[in-house]
């Protein structure tokens, strides 16, 4: 029986990549760069914000005054926006209240910056009590290094045999390993089911529901 599950945010429990996708071609955009189309984006998320705008730019132009400069113009418009788009997948309010009704603690641990993960949590899922919600900070190892696991376990204390890491990518994977949790990856984000399989995610779920037995399970 699990008590804890802890959840990565883009793309596992909110469908942002419109939004952010949206906010890196305003910041091309205005420093007179190319933009992507839409379909480019789910494969430049994952890493934070700083790496998002990195992997956007032009090789001959990733020069960190060249990022800065597009990261404070990013961080400007997707504070404005950042629900303009931005929708749950369907099928997580219903389970968000199946885990709350089970007594069992959730928690979020994204690569995003903290204010915008926070404020997204508070949207979206207002009625539901998180045991923590952690997003990226200055000077914190973002994932995959195991630091933000290791935070939420502090605020949460859990042990990790009675704990859940889910998430969409080779990053949340590899997360949860380093923290000696065990991991599920999920279909319907912006990564491919080969790469969660590549990674070596302990479970692979098609649909938000799947989560009820993993939790549930005593073995």
């Amino acid at each position: 029986m699990k008590k804890l599950v802890i959840f990565d945010l883009d793309g596992t429990l909110l469908n942002t990549i419109s939004d952010l996708g949206n906010a890196a071609n305003h910041a091309l955009a205005v420093n007179d760069f190319p933009t992507h189309p839409g379909e480019s984006y789910p494969m430049m998320v994952g890493n934070g914000v700083r790496k998002l705008i990195e992997r956007a730019l032009p090789a001959e132009h990733r020069d960190d005054r060249t990022v800065d400069r597009l990261l404070t113009d990013f961080r400007a418009y997707y504070d404005e926006h950042l629900c303009d788009t931005t929708l749950p997948y369907p099928g997580i309010p219903e389970l968000l209240g199946a885990l709350t009704a089970r007594s069992v603690n959730m928690a979020v641990a994204s690569n995003k910056y903290e204010e915008a993960t926070r404020r997204l949590i508070e949207h979206f899922f207002g009625d539901i009590s998180f045991a923590a919600v952690c997003g990226s900070v200055d000077g914190v190892p973002r994932k995959p290094d195991p630091s933000i696991v290791f935070r939420i376990l502090g605020e949460c204390p859990t042990p990790k045999a009675e704990t859940l890491y889910v998430g969409d990518s080779a990053v949340d994977i590899e997360t949860a390993r380093r923290a000696c949790i065990e991991s599920v990856g999920v279909s319907w984000g912006f990564r491919s089911v080969r790469e969660l399989t590549a990674a070596y995610a302990d479970h692979i779920i098609q649909s938000p529901d799947e989560i009820i037995s993993l939790v549930a399970d005593k073995s």
